[in-house]
């Protein structure tokens, strides 16, 4: 039987884990943070940025720190949904047919360069990520708890990709950018990586049902009726802006909130505050939403820039709950 999670007990733990992924990610401490809030919150990150900034890195070093069972999938134009899933095999000694597991069951699975295969094999995520399950020849088969996917994606080079339909871009529960680390984090990178390689390093800190009583800790925060308006407000303001063609979906609300538990808790609060949802908003909303063709197009602005700044004006102009004295 294994002792009850405390707060104590929560905060050594996560800060176990941002310190072994801290050794090997240099200098992005808020990448590092929201790979764990997704983890924790039983979300999915989808890491999106040039080549050579760590994104496959910091997905593997979130996996070496937990002790799970992990896989990688390098997504290739060839790439089979029954790759991904898995297929049945008839054994002609039994004379019947098997079901062979693929890469998809494991407690997390790095989707590398996930835009790199056809729609067709990007669905067979779908219902993996929504249900913690996968169907195949009308058999439901339940994934490993915890379940966590973290995809990369190249969004400059698009020739020979798929861009991620709406459908599966809202599953993903936030979206990270590395970016380019500073200069005295590059330079300690090319010291400390002459010889060695970091990831060979790391030990798991946490097992797998450590990361399971820490999700039904996080799930307990406590989210205030005001708090849960707000929430709510943010989400409807990016339905009704005239910049926004597309606005945020009620799984992208609750996901929201499902965040801004896990962040609470690992600031040490057992209460979320309207902070916390405005801090989370852009890299949980952004990915989510797609603007108009004028707004998108103008002032020299890229899409995403464009979704960002509405973001920013939605958080100054929605009314934020103020606690009631008693």
């Amino acid at each position: 039987m294994r002792t009850p999670l405390t707060a104590d007990a929560f905060l050594a733990r996560t800060r176990g884990i941002l310190d072994s992924v801290g050794r090997v990610i240099d200098g992005k401490p808020d990448a590092v943070r929201g790979a764990l809030v997704c983890l924790l919150a039983e979300g999915h990150l989808l890491i999106e940025d040039v080549p050579g900034v760590g994104k496959t890195m910091l997905a593997r070093a979130l996996a070496a720190s937990v002790d799970a069972t992990v896989r990688r999938i390098q997504f290739t134009p060839d790439l089979l949904p029954g790759d991904v899933t898995g297929v049945s095999v008839f054994n002609p000694v039994d004379r019947e047919f098997e079901f062979k597991r693929g890469a998809i069951f494991a407690h997390i699975v790095i989707a590398d360069e996930i835009n790199r295969s056809s729609p067709k094999t990007q669905s067979a995520l779908l219902e993996a990520m929504e249900e913690g399950q996968v169907t195949v020849d009308g058999h439901t088969h339940p994934l490993p708890q915890p379940f966590l996917v973290v995809a990369t994606q190249n969004p400059l080079e698009m020739e020979g990709t798929y861009a991620l339909p709406e459908a599966q871009r809202d599953r993903f529960m936030m979206r990270l950018s590395m970016g380019y680390p500073d200069a005295q984090a590059e330079a300690l990178m090319l010291r400390q990586r002459e010889t060695t390689n970091p990831l060979d390093q790391l030990t798991p800190v946490v097992t797998s049902e450590i990361v399971s009583d820490m999700i039904a800790w996080a799930r307990a925060i406590h989210v205030a009726p005001a708090v849960e308006e707000y929430a709510v407000a943010l989400a409807h303001a990016t339905r009704v802006h005239p910049d926004l063609r597309l606005g945020a979906s009620p799984r992208a609300t609750l996901q929201l909130v499902r965040a801004a538990k896990v962040w609470a808790a690992l600031d040490g609060r057992g209460y979320v505050i309207p902070d916390d949802l405005s801090a989370l908003l852009v890299p949980v909303f952004a990915h989510r939403l797609i603007p108009t063709r004028t707004a998108g197009g103008g002032r020299g602005r890229s899409a995403s820039e464009t979704v960002t700044g509405v973001l920013d004006r939605i958080i100054a102009g929605v009314r934020v709950p103020v606690a009631s004295r008693q």
